[in-house]
């Protein structure tokens, strides 16, 4: 069976990777828009309304206008913008979320793609609320670092044009503490209180990692590095697109610097535990730009399509090991 897909926003960074994501199957017929009618309403619509899925790949207020241009039921919006991530009605779409997700994906008409900052954050904090060894009013301080592609067309544009010496160092950014990607993480995490949360942009280009600290004493007596750790493996461990690395990973730690780049050219999320009983530092990292955006987008659909669920997705693994 051959499926029609659009992708409202084909010209951004999200949308061109989905382009190549779907550049590979014999199962999907992309319908293109004309660039010079890109912004008209009615073509927009009649594409909108041919699809079996579309793609959201603008801000949020356009994101808006296009679900309100949608009057075809068997429609599947697929949303990579921040504004229905945390709407009634709208299915999170992150299948590794929790038991039942999968099947809210399969049947739903309208999924929120997750934001890639807040994908890394769920998927270590959510396994160990619904475990009982991470309290939902837990205070919670985490650190991003994430490549300069997150920003977009134009920040990619800034970074490789050079000679702007404010860009040849890391920048922390959302000093506001109001980072758009707070509400989900919340809300998906199942905390009762936000993080703190601390982005910064780094001088590459694709690449993600989320780190959280946490005191072991604040935890309780049933928590402990070995705990989160197994809770964690035991979460994932029928996953394809999440590896949990073993506890205080002997590699990591040999190499000393921690490589953020490490998922790359994937749609997989690694998970590290370090520390001990006083002591606890979670990581996840993954590639911005996959897992984190376009391939994340492509493994809901395939979902909701009843395709196998990796289909035209990487997990890096068989090509490293080629």
């Amino acid at each position: 069976m051959t499926y029609h897909v659009f992708v409202d926003g084909q010209e951004g960074t999200t949308g061109l990777r989905i382009h190549e994501y779907l550049a590979r199957r014999h199962d999907v017929e992309v319908l293109r828009i004309d660039p010079e009618r890109r912004k008209d309403n009615a073509e927009r619509a009649r594409l909108l309304n041919a699809a079996d899925v579309a793609f959201l790949c603008l801000p949020d207020s356009a994101a808006r206008e296009a679900v309100a241009l949608v009057t075809n039921p068997r429609t599947c919006i697929i949303d990579a913008s921040t504004a229905h991530r945390t709407q009634p009605g709208w299915v999170y779409g992150l299948p590794e979320l929790a038991p039942g997700q999968r099947e809210l994906i399969r049947a739903g008409k309208r999924i929120a793609n997750p934001g890639c900052h807040a994908s890394a954050f769920i998927l270590l904090v959510r396994p160990l609320v619904d475990a009982g060894l991470l309290p939902p009013d837990y205070p919670i301080s985490c650190f991003s670092l994430t490549g300069y592609s997150g920003g977009g067309k134009k920040m990619i544009e800034q970074y490789r044009a050079g000679g702007d010496l404010q860009l040849e160092a890391p920048r922390q950014y959302a000093l506001g503490l109001a980072h758009k990607h707070l509400p989900e993480m919340k809300a998906h995490g199942r905390l009762s209180v936000a993080p703190i949360f601390a982005p910064v942009v780094g001088v590459f280009y694709k690449g993600l990692h989320v780190s959280i600290g946490l005191h072991g004493d604040r935890l309780g007596s049933a928590a402990s590095a070995q705990r989160l750790h197994q809770a964690l493996a035991d979460h994932y461990a029928e996953e394809d697109f999440v590896r949990v690395m073993p506890l205080n990973d002997p590699q990591a730690l040999q190499d000393v610097y921690f490589d953020v780049q490490g998922c790359n050219d994937s749609n997989r999320v690694d998970i590290f535990v370090f520390g001990r009983d006083d002591q606890i530092m979670l990581i996840s990292r993954m590639d911005n730009l996959g897992k984190g955006a376009s391939g994340a987008a492509v493994q809901s659909m395939n979902l909701h399509l009843g395709a196998d669920e990796g289909e035209g997705l990487s997990t890096g693994l068989d090509e490293a090991a080629a």
